[in-house]
């Protein structure tokens, strides 16, 4: 059924069958005030038909299957000492037994170029060891992954052995789509073949959905099931305008509510698979924070808008193009961004390398920022390390962290420090209740400003350790014995 996520009274489904959306742009004119029947056998024919038969030899079936090893214990008794101390090497034939036993997923793909390049979910194809696809005219091919980002919940397959060219659907500019605009959906909700559903536009930028890192989807009330990961959304032109990837529901079944990647986030993607399989992020060097009733009343805003600017890291690009910590960012590209979800997005839908224009509020003053987008530096060595020995730290891995570590830890508003980047499950780290992205601050009165430093200190005899740590911003301290 695919990944399940508790949100209020709703239940997150991440499809894992395979549908394919389609989204179509309605025309700004004016509407009739009149409702009419159709009054001619031209208006009676209308139908999507022209736009599924256009779409649907693009969209495919993605069979993904995996091997896992289940252990199987045949009595209960086999690790107890007292039990072994009696029966010695015999019990050896109660241990654990482990047999190997295939899973398999089924979700959807799009051809996205003629030689078989095919974007799906990451949640279809993780962990695979073998992937298949199936074209609607029923011819089926191996597949090879050749890039996965859990970051946006997408992956890129490429057929193998190909042959010809594949039907393909275009990318859209999903920055285009408007609420009420038509969409479709084309796909194998439960693996009852291909189904075409239809419906609108109902929001364009949704966040707080918990599927990927970057919170903006497109929501549509076209009916889309378990089975629907990886579909395409497109308008009426045939064009790809997101990828459908989860949806809201009490069931497990369609309650009107989807969710899609936009087209612009899968293009980046896509074309990262060109570009040596690694998707690379822009990076200006700035922490944003939503602006609330109270600070847009203490900048003379009428209304919240836009992120403001909580941090700036020294020599990044925001820094060389003069933003200030208080500035507020109206707009990334020409579109306004109204909270640090929509900010990241844009930012990431950017190509690393180029400039883009930023729309800023000072003081009451509007004015306007050409900043470069670069990769994040790693301006100090990560010098990474496993703690071990006797102290609460033992069992973590740790970093240095730099802007670009912070980015891999999906870390946002932190530049440097101790990062804590991993911990072994059941150590003693685990126990006393670090976490990833803890940054280790002071140890017993002594400032830990490097991995060296945390090594040095944890390796001296404490009676007692009182630890000084950030976490999600805020200081924490703790003392153990």
């Amino acid at each position: 059924m695919g990944q399940i996520r508790k949100s209020a009274a709703h239940l997150l489904f991440c499809a894992v069958l395979g549908t394919t959306g389609v989204v179509a742009t309605q025309s700004t004119g004016a509407l009739a005030s009149e409702k009419t029947v159709p009054t001619s056998q031209a208006e009676i024919s209308l139908s999507f038909a022209p736009i599924v038969k256009k779409v649907a030899p693009a969209v495919v079936n993605v069979y993904a299957s995996r091997t896992v090893q289940e252990r199987r214990r045949v009595s209960p008794f086999f690790d107890d000492p007292f039990f072994r101390r009696f029966f010695g090497e015999q019990s050896d034939r109660f241990a654990p037994r482990s047999r190997s036993r295939v899973q398999s997923s089924l979700g959807s793909g799009v051809i996205v170029s003629a030689d078989g390049t095919i974007i799906t979910n990451h949640h279809v194809i993780a962990g695979a060891d073998e992937v298949r696809v199936a074209l609607s005219d029923r011819r089926e091919f191996d597949a090879d992954i050749i890039l996965m980002d859990e970051r946006t919940d997408l992956a890129v397959l490429k057929v193998r052995n190909a042959e010809g060219a594949f039907p393909v659907v275009p990318f859209a500019n999903s920055d285009e789509l408007e609420v009420g605009d038509l969409v479709l959906a084309i796909g194998n909700p439960f693996g009852v073949g291909q189904t075409v559903t239809q419906g609108i536009v109902s929001a364009v930028a949704r966040n707080q959905v918990g599927v990927s890192d970057y919170q903006f989807f497109i929501q549509t009330d076209a009916a889309i099931n378990p089975g629907n990961s990886g579909g395409a959304l497109v308008d009426l032109n045939g064009h790809l305008v997101g990828v459908n990837t989860a949806i809201f529901s009490r069931s497990g079944g369609s309650n009107g509510i989807g969710f899609a990647i936009p087209a612009n986030m899968v293009e980046v993607v896509a074309s990262a698979a060109d570009d040596g399989g690694i998707v690379r992020r822009p990076w200006v060097g700035t922490s944003v924070q939503p602006v609330s009733s109270d600070i847009a009343a203490s900048l003379g805003l009428e209304r919240p808008s836009g992120v403001l600017v909580t941090r700036i890291q020294e020599g990044s690009p925001a820094d060389r193009a003069g933003i200030r910590v208080g500035d507020l960012i109206l707009s990334v590209g020409g579109t306004q961004v109204d909270d640090p979800d929509a900010y990241g997005y844009r930012l990431a839908t950017k190509k690393v390398g180029g400039v883009t224009n930023f729309e800023m509020l000072r003081g009451g003053e509007a004015f306007a920022v050409e900043i470069s987008l670069e990769r994040a530096p790693e301006t100090v060595a990560r010098d990474e390390r496993e703690i071990k020995g006797n102290s609460p730290f033992t069992g973590v891995r740790v970093m240095n962290l730099s802007p670009a570590v912070a980015e891999e830890l999906r870390m946002y508003n932190e530049f440097s420090g101790v990062v804590i980047a991993d911990i072994k499950a059941r150590s003693t780290a685990a126990y006393v209740g670090f976490k990833p992205g803890d940054i280790v601050v002071e140890i017993n009165g002594a400032e830990v400003q490097s991995t060296k430093d945390l090594s040095k200190l944890t390796g001296k005899k404490q009676r007692t350790w009182n630890i000084t740590f950030k976490r999600d911003g805020q200081l924490r301290q703790v003392s153990l014995r």
